[in-house]
């Protein structure tokens, strides 16, 4: 385990001799401090963590990292001038804070330093959409033989990533941690700290354009990630062939490259997809000379994907296909959509956490292999940049080759409406809306037991209280 010796060395670069402790978690969140855990102190815009220390302590926290002094009451050492060689670590067991120049940095710092200790593989996930679900999916392949720890929800930057590795034991063997892009350096700095050995890319999007900035800008920052890699044999980079930004990533990597995809020109391919609605996928994999017929509990024919770079992971790590079929079909890994029932008894698609083109068509995608009449609820998609239009209208296209019926709600969502009723969509069957709120009291009053009723929009367009609203009837 991490210890306070070991947190003192990576930071001033001295092994202490004395008194020392096991550190079994660390948190930013005095909530979600557990006994002997590390709680970093992080300042922040409307919340300082300085301001929490004694509620960490409480909660069971046996070290803090601080940037200032919080209270004399507890046993203090001063960092920010280092360790002398022959200082005695003397704190006995009451809680101790560490004072820093920078607690977020020297939590990075402590991440990098408890990485390099640790003789296990760390798998690397980026792109635009799937991030998530692919963490997940892999995680439960890999669980089948090895203990492995997953980043937990998306805690994918500068701070949930040096957060994550700072769970690692001497026990874990493989680690799997998601990486988000905002900024050039970001990945190659995420990959500093974790030393990946494999690198999965799921594919490249407008997704965050509007910070990130153009789609070829996103496709440079996502392939830090390939370009960080070992060489082969130990470096391994598994690509989504059918995404031509990804596939030209190859390029750029001296690892082992592997491809997955729907076409027979990549190392692990599959065909004849279906989707089955609720229950799930079933579809045909290829690798090599082998054929299997696989269904798997994921939602969307578009989750064959998920699939190919889960199965990907597992066979480059010398799993046998039961395994791998094992993990496939455990169901765990559906983090985003979700079906719920109305209180109308309408079938609701919840997938309120965010929206992109891709994973908006992807939806609609979803929604045509269900039966009933089916509602298309889509909001604005925020942070698309120079796509936005470009993005909302394309959607607006396949809504109304898909849906009986549009609701949008959001000033950029009427390009999906206009783009409907151009595409063929009758304009008395597109509703447009400018709140989730507005939306809710059309929708109860009009709702049946037959409808089939997908709810999408990004995060901050508050989607999540129109499934609410329905699912209570309230």
């Amino acid at each position: 385990m991490l210890t306070l010796s070991l947190v003192i060395e990576a930071l001033t670069g001295v092994s202490p001799q004395g008194d020392d402790r096991e550190i079994r978690d660390a948190a930013i969140d005095s909530r979600r401090v557990t006994p002997d855990s590390l709680f970093i102190a992080l300042p922040g815009d409307r919340v300082d963590g300085h301001d929490f220390v004694q509620e960490a302590f409480n909660q069971g926290a046996s070290v803090a990292i601080i940037a200032r002094e919080v209270s004399r009451e507890y046993n203090q050492l001063d960092l920010r001038q280092g360790w002398k060689v022959d200082q005695q670590l003397a704190v006995g067991d009451a809680p101790v804070c560490l004072i820093v120049d920078d607690s977020l940095n020297a939590m990075q710092q402590i991440a990098r330093f408890w990485r390099r200790r640790l003789d296990l593989v760390v798998i690397g996930i980026t792109g635009s959409v799937g991030k998530s679900t692919t963490k997940e999916l892999v995680a439960e392949v890999l669980n089948q033989r090895y203990k492995t720890l997953k980043s937990p929800g998306n805690l994918n930057n500068e701070i949930g990533l040096p957060l994550t590795l700072l769970q690692l034991s001497e026990q874990h063997e493989r680690a799997i941690l998601e990486m988000g892009f905002y900024v050039p350096g970001e990945i190659k700095f995420l990959c500093d700290l974790a030393l990946p050995q494999v690198g999965v890319v799921t594919n490249i999007d407008t997704v965050h354009a509007e910070r990130a900035g153009t789609i070829e800008d996103i496709a440079m920052g996502k392939a830090e990630l390939v370009q960080a890699l070992p060489p082969e044999p130990d470096g391994l980079v598994i690509l989504n062939f059918d995404d031509p930004k990804v596939r030209e990533m190859a390029d750029q990597s001296k690892a082992r490259i592997f491809y997955y995809g729907m076409s027979p020109d990549a190392h692990l391919w599959a065909d004849q997809v279906e989707g089955l609605g609720l229950d799930g996928i079933r579809f045909r994999l290829h690798y090599q000379n082998e054929v299997l017929h696989l269904r798997v509990p994921l939602i969307g024919r578009h989750s064959v994907h998920t699939a190919l770079r889960a199965a990907a992971v597992g066979l480059t790590d010398g799993l046998s296909w039961q395994e791998i079929v094992n993990g496939l079909q455990s169901g765990k890994a559906q983090l985003r959509l979700v079906a719920v029932r109305a209180k109308s008894g309408a079938i609701i698609l919840d997938d309120t956490y965010n929206a992109s083109p891709a994973s908006t068509l992807a939806a609609l995608n979803l929604l045509d292999d269900l039966e009933g009449r089916k509602i298309a609820v889509l909001g604005d998609m925020l942070e698309l940049g120079q796509y936005e239009r470009q993005g909302h209208t394309m959607v607006g296209v396949r809504a109304a080759e898909v849906a009986n019926e549009l609701v949008t709600i959001g000033e950029r969502a009427k390009w999906i409406a206009s783009s409907a009723a151009n595409a063929g969509l009758a304009p008395d069957m597109i509703r447009e809306f400018d709140s989730s709120q507005q939306s809710i009291d059309f929708l109860k009053e009009h709702l049946t037991s037959k409808d089939v009723v997908l709810v999408k929009g990004s995060r901050g367009m508050q989607m999540e209280i129109i499934v609410s609203a329905l699912e209570a009837g309230r």
